[in-house]
Order: C-alpha cells, then sequence, then structure tokens
C-alpha cells in the first residue's frame, strides 16, 4: 500500500513544553485510523503538524498529498453560532480555492455543494441559516464541506463530540460511505465506536503507539495510553 504520512522522529513543543515527543508512524492510503489520548496528550496539535499548520520543533513529518487534496473537519462548536451565514454557503467555502477571478461560484460548484449536502441528507436545509442548525446538523455541513472537495485525505477532529446518539449514527455512516475510498484520520474519545469503526488507533499522549482494535482490550488492563512495549509487571 502506499505511504500517505510518515513522521520520523517527530517532536513538538510550545515555548518550552514538550507537547509530542519522538514519534514514529506510517498511514497507507485507503486506512482508517483513529486517534484517541486524553486531554492535552497533543491529539489535536498531531492534526495541525499533518495540516502544515504546525512546524515541528525536531524530526519530520512526510505527507505525500497535494494541500488541496486534504480536507479538515474541526468540532463544530468551534463555530460562531452567530456569524450570518447560510448551510450552502459554508458548504461552498470548501471549494474557495477554485473561486474564479471575478468572485462567483459557477453552477457546476453549487450543484456540487448541493450534492456534497445529499450524501450527508441535509439537502433541504441549503438556504437555512448554519448558526440555526442542530450540533449533529452542523458537524455533517462540515462533513458535507470537506466531501465537495473531494479530498484524499480527511481529518476530523471529534466529529462526534456534543452531539446526541442519532447524530453519532449519521456520521459514523457517512465516514462508513467513503471509507476506503479516502484516507481517514479521525481524533474521537468515544472509544466503543471507534474500537468498531477503525482499522488502527494511534494512542497518544506525548508519544504514540497504534494498535489494532482487537488489542484494545488487553491494553486496557494496563492503561489504554501506555506504550505496549512496557512490559504488564512494571505496573504491578
Amino acid at each position: 500500500m502506499t505511504t500517505v504520512i510518515q513522521a520520523n522522529a517527530l517532536s513538538f513543543s510550545y515555548d518550552l513544553t514538550p507537547t509530542l515527543c519522538n514519534l514514529f508512524f506510517e498511514v497507507k492510503k485507503g486506512e482508517f485510523i483513529g486517534v484517541i489520548g486524553p486531554n492535552g496528550g497533543g491529539k489535536t496539535t498531531l492534526l495541525k503538524l499533518i495540516l502544515g499548520l504546525l512546524v515541528p520543533t525536531s524530526g519530520k513529518i512526510e505527507v505525500w498529498q497535494n494541500k488541496n487534496q486534504i480536507a479538515y473537519v474541526p468540532q463544530s462548536t468551534k463555530f460562531d453560532k452567530q456569524f450570518p451565514i447560510s448551510v450552502i454557503e459554508v458548504v461552498l467555502s470548501g471549494l474557495l480555492h477554485l473561486l474564479p477571478w471575478h468572485g462567483f461560484f459557477s453552477y457546476q460548484d453549487k450543484k456540487k455543494a448541493l450534492d456534497a449536502l445529499d450524501q450527508v441528507n441535509l439537502t433541504e436545509f441549503a438556504h437555512h441559516c448554519f448558526g440555526e442548525l442542530s450540533g449533529g446538523q452542523a458537524q455533517r455541513v462540515l462533513i458535507a464541506r470537506a466531501i465537495v472537495q473531494s479530498p484524499e485525505l480527511l481529518l476530523l477532529d471529534e466529529p462526534t463530540a456534543s452531539v446526541d446518539y442519532q447524530a453519532k449514527a449519521d456520521i459514523y455512516e457517512i465516514l462508513q460511505r467513503i471509507r476506503g475510498k479516502v484516507t481517514l484520520m479521525m481524533v474521537t474519545h468515544d472509544l466503543g465506536a471507534a474500537t468498531s469503526q477503525v482499522d488502527r488507533l494511534f494512542c497518544v499522549q506525548k508519544s504514540l503507539f497504534s494498535l489494532k482494535p482487537d488489542e484494545v482490550c488487553k491494553h486496557y488492563t494496563m492503561g489504554l495510553y501506555q506504550d505496549p512495549n512496557i512490559p504488564l509487571k512494571a505496573f504491578q
């Protein structure tokens, strides 16, 4: 399989505070990676390094993907609900890098935006105000904004945070439909759902180690975020 992301001795610090230390990992094309770990462990920082929004303190991370083929889904709770923007305008913002000199989206662009909304079952909300949507609906709109870019790498930062059970089910259904066609990395605290959805789990707490979903239970007994290379007797 083709390597999409590779990190070698990757480290990052905010000022003098180490956040990620000496990470080594690879992500293959078409994989669905779940990223788990405690708050402050470095999960979102890792996504920002992949996106190129942060520069490593040492080591390196290589992303073999054109920047226009990378999409990012933030948490909808980080958006200003008072900002006057329609649902379809939010989705079209995923195509801003293609906006022509005259500043107007084409008929084809708008059709792509409506198709993306159809994929998340929100076509009828196209001209509603984004700020009026429920948390789950808003999160699906942000996924549509990512889908409209036809990405090859999709990064999601806690897409199911602060949404109800049905919204979580809807979001996971969307991700399963594109699984394998797009390389996915999803930060989540929803461990139960993650183990049933992803190909591998990256456990991040300054360091990083990779687990297959069926390995999670045995590692949970020794502290999920502890390096599995350290024997269990070390904690006894």
